[in-house]
């Protein structure tokens, strides 16, 4: 079985994202909805350069700052769902990020061959409980009462 397009660019995303490179956009589409849906700030932008500008922001508080995936899901055609854990030291407090809670989750919208929409979750659990999933094992496994996608 050979992968979907979304997630293969879903995957490429991460490459650079798991060497602590958020530098590269040319996978958003210039109107891409950016979205932090919870955490200590959550937001909501439009375009390039404004998501850029927030992730500038926000990764200027942190050291070394990357992902590591613990899943990929394809959710359906259009959205693929990434279980990942942040791995930072704050430049302030010298805090490791695992100590305070690094379990997250990005859901990516993807439409032609770019991504539309990308809400981060900052706790894993939310992302879950709106895409109407439940951890099992080591993933998310659709709910058995017919749970709102």
């Amino acid at each position: 079985m050979t992968d979907s397009p979304n997630l293969d660019l879903v995957r490429s995303i991460y490459a650079d994202w798991e060497r602590g490179d958020w530098t590269h956009t040319e996978w958003a589409h210039p109107e891409i909805e950016f979205i932090v849906a919870t955490g200590p700030a959550p937001m909501k932008r439009r375009g390039v350069e404004q998501m850029a500008a927030a992730w500038r922001d926000y990764l200027s508080t942190w050291e070394g700052f990357h992902s590591e995936v613990d899943d990929y899901r394809e959710i359906d055609e259009e959205r693929v769902l990434v279980l990942e854990r942040y791995v930072a030291r704050g430049k302030a407090s010298g805090l490791e990020l695992g100590q305070i809670g690094s379990s997250a989750a990005a859901l990516f919208h993807v439409g032609e061959g770019r991504v539309r929409k990308l809400v981060i979750y900052n706790d894993r659990e939310s992302a879950l409980a709106d895409l109407g999933l439940t951890p099992e094992g080591d993933g998310a496994q659709p709910r058995q009462n017919g749970a709102a996608s």
